[in-house]
């Protein structure tokens, strides 16, 4: 899937927002993975089309791990657009003004996007950030696999059969989720 940064950066905007400002990367990263895997769940559909990956401390969204460390530049509209560099292993939002509300300021964010990253929160936002850690890479996160000190990729397959999808539906899905690529691919 192609990368959507300005969805990714409002994801962040919000969980920071609702954390009161700050947050560190590791619970960040963690919410945003369990709100892009919720969805992927729910409606088949990613928010962010990040890469999904299985890290030493549990599951992460790749690309946005790196714009979190700092590791890659930022399109206009993106992430640094939302998101402060990091400090002390937190990151805060880059102009609290832009937060009037989630449904007024978040505009590259559906409905539904909205209503994923809502539970999640609400869900998980009281967890710790070693709680959270620990929470993705338990038996409740089975697509997590020990990647040995590195990182390895966790395909949209096997994370629908770690849902517990049948063979058909995770086929339906998958040829679901090509034909946006090739339609986003198209208007790209």
């Amino acid at each position: 899937m192609r990368y959507r940064e300005a969805c990714a950066a409002q994801v962040a905007a919000f969980f920071i927002h609702k954390a009161g400002g700050k947050l560190t990367i590791l619970k960040l990263i963690k919410l945003m993975y369990l709100a892009e895997r919720l969805s992927l769940e729910r409606y088949g559909e990613p928010i962010t089309g990040d890469r999904l990956v299985s890290m030493p401390h549990g599951t992460a969204l790749s690309i946005t791990l790196n714009h979190m460390k700092g590791l890659i530049e930022s399109s206009p509209g993106g992430w640094d657009e939302w998101i402060s560099d990091k400090e002390n292993r937190e990151v805060s939002l880059a102009d609290p003004s832009m937060m009037r509300s989630p449904e007024e300021s978040l505009l590259a964010l559906s409905d539904t996007d909205l209503e994923v990253i809502n539970e999640i929160w609400d869900r998980f936002g009281h967890f710790s950030a070693s709680s959270l850690r620990n929470y993705t890479h338990s038996a409740k996160i089975p697509e997590w696999i020990d990647p040995c000190g590195s990182s390895s990729t966790i395909t949209y397959q096997e994370l629908f059969r770690a849902l517990g999808f049948s063979p058909e539906k995770i086929s339906d899905l998958l040829e679901k989720l090509e034909e946006q690529e090739q339609i986003d691919r198209a208007f790209a």
